[in-house]
């Protein structure tokens, strides 16, 4: 009776089996983070996100993986994209290469094709070959595979603005229908944005693997007390970012505390600590101090390294900077004057600025910000808000305003008592303050309309009011249903050197900013006058001057 055949081992075991042939042929001493890898590699789900961070040689493992699918079948088909033709076609011709050398794979090395269409030995498909490697960008709608691979579609140039976040996503949707039925798709890389693909993976169920550089961080944006309480024990304690970062040293620059650090004199600057190098014989501390040197941002680094899903470029509008609130305000009166509060403080001063638009598809927001101010001089974004419809809308008579966007904004006026409401007349503004003022009128409210030419650069007027404020910690405060809204997401989005991005919401909160004046407390007035210092110019000295008639 013929025997029964031995039990074939776990697809984990037989690929990382592979990969160590290959790694012992190039001479490679394989950290504990490939071999992690690599059995995840081989079952993964079918749709999976690998993130790993920068030096990983993710490329180099993606490319060992091919090779052993190959061995495994000879008909399965793999599309491998990557940010543009050149960089798939990196790992194809590498794919290839292990194929050839490989000592498990020697029977396949007669390659038929070119780096982007080749077929190895036994594949039955002439219209799809073994591999086909193109760019995110490329045509690729005739196609049919067993896998589809990400490998670092989501680079700097594929995701500066929202519309070319769309258009990535758009190209990532066609891999779905070339997939055959039960085909597997891989995305593999760092994230380059707030809200990367990878995040957007992850909520539809992926398998994710995620390797960071460091397995514990903990930072302190500016370091400006001598002792801090920390969660582990640092091994990396970096200060600054960019060129003048550097790393500092046990007994030089900080000891370590049984509970966290103490500097031996304040950095006052940002400072990271990490612990847990995933490769520590490849990254070391010169090695690292040296990246962090050459990042320029810290949104760089974090995006990476770490793995956080942000801008590689620095937020210049971040909004996470403001301070939420979720109160009304209130007007109360007593002794015949009205004062109104906001929750506990006193509001000394409100603006309300309109940017129209037509309200038509394809126009501009026709945006509104309500600001409010109090007596320290802090702003609180209120509103922001989107008018909608016609300008203005009339009775049959042709005569009376009862409904459109002015009558919307004469809402707004109502609600918080404006006194006076600023209107952009750039565009269709050119007539809209003759209409509101029309609306305001009829409906007897006392407002004054101030109208305003732009002329300067929208994004430097945008960056000059919104950065002093954001960058002074509790200067600018906005309310819940500001966050909610869409003036988070295009403050998130907002990028200094591109003309055309969305940017209506926070265009008119810039202006709303700019009609508030900078406010002196009325109480610093009473206080005693400060010494002056000795005039140490030079005079003539003083002299008494006769003058005869």
């Amino acid at each position: 009776m013929p025997s029964s055949p031995a039990p074939r081992e776990p697809a984990d075991v037989r690929f990382l089996a592979f990969f160590l042939q290959w790694a012992d042929l190039m001479g490679w001493a394989v950290p504990d983070i490939h071999i992690r890898a690599c059995a995840w590699m081989a079952t993964r789900a079918d749709l999976a996100v690998l993130r790993c961070f920068r030096g990983f040689g993710k490329s180099t493992l993606l490319a060992i993986y091919n090779a052993w699918r190959y061995s495994e079948d000879q008909t399965y088909r793999i599309l491998h994209q990557g940010d543009q033709d050149g960089t798939a076609y990196k790992t194809s011709r590498d794919t290839k290469r292990v194929l050839m050398r490989h000592p498990a794979t020697q029977h396949l090395a007669a390659i038929r094709g070119e780096s982007s269409f080749w077929w190895v030995p036994g594949a039955d498909d002439e219209r799809n070959p073994s591999m086909q490697a193109a760019g995110i960008m490329s045509n690729i709608t005739s196609s049919r595979a067993d896998e589809v691979q990400n490998d670092d579609v989501e680079v700097p140039r594929n995701i500066r603005t929202p519309e070319a976040r769309e258009t990535l996503r758009y190209r990532l949707g066609e891999q779905t229908h070339i997939l055959v039925p039960g085909g597997r798709k891989l995305f593999i890389g760092t994230p380059h944005t707030h809200d990367s693909l990878y995040d957007e993976m992850q909520r539809m169920g992926a398998d994710c693997l995620t390797i960071r550089m460091f397995e514990f961080e903990h930072r302190i944006e500016s370091a400006d007390r001598t002792a801090y309480r920390l969660p582990f024990r640092p091994e990396f304690v970096f200060s600054g970012i960019g060129e003048a970062s550097r790393l500092l040293e046990a007994g030089t620059d900080y000891r370590l505390t049984p509970d966290g650090i103490e500097f031996f004199s304040p950095p006052g600057s940002l400072v990271d600590m990490y612990a847990g190098c995933a490769w520590p014989e490849r990254f070391t501390p010169a090695e690292m101090t040296k990246r962090r040197q050459q990042c320029r941002t810290v949104n760089e680094w974090d995006s990476q390294y770490q793995l956080h899903s942000k801008p590689v470029s620095e937020t210049r509008l971040d909004p996470d900077r403001m301070v939420a609130y979720d109160v009304e305000p209130i007007i109360r009166r007593a002794n015949g004057s009205a004062a109104m509060y906001l929750g506990g403080v006193r509001i000394a001063g409100l603006s309300l600025r309109w940017d129209p638009a037509s309200g038509k598809i394809n126009s501009d927001v026709s945006a509104v910000a309500l600001l409010l101010q109090d007596e320290a001089g802090r702003r609180y974004w209120h509103r922001s808000v989107a008018l909608t419809g016609e300008v203005a809308v009339f009775d049959e008579s042709g005569k009376r305003i009862t409904g459109g966007q002015v009558h919307q904004l004469a809402d707004i006026v109502e609600e918080f008592a404006v006194s006076r409401v600023t209107v952009e007349t750039n565009g269709i503004g050119t007539f809209a303050p003759a209409v509101l003022r029309a609306c305001l009128k009829q409906r007897r409210l006392q407002c004054a309309v101030k109208e305003e030419l732009a002329v300067k650069a929208k994004n430097v007027r945008i960056l000059e009011s919104f950065e002093p404020l954001l960058l002074s910690q509790g200067q600018i405060w906005a309310h819940v249903s500001v966050l909610d809204g869409p003036a988070y997401q295009q403050m998130r989005d907002f990028v200094p050197t591109v003309k055309d991005q969305e940017d209506d919401y926070i265009d008119a909160a810039a202006g709303a900013i700019t009609d508030t004046p900078e406010r002196i407390r009325a109480h610093d007035a009473g206080k005693p006058a400060m010494a002056m210092a000795e005039d140490w110019r030079p005079n003539g000295g003083v002299h008494e001057v006769t003058f005869e008639y």
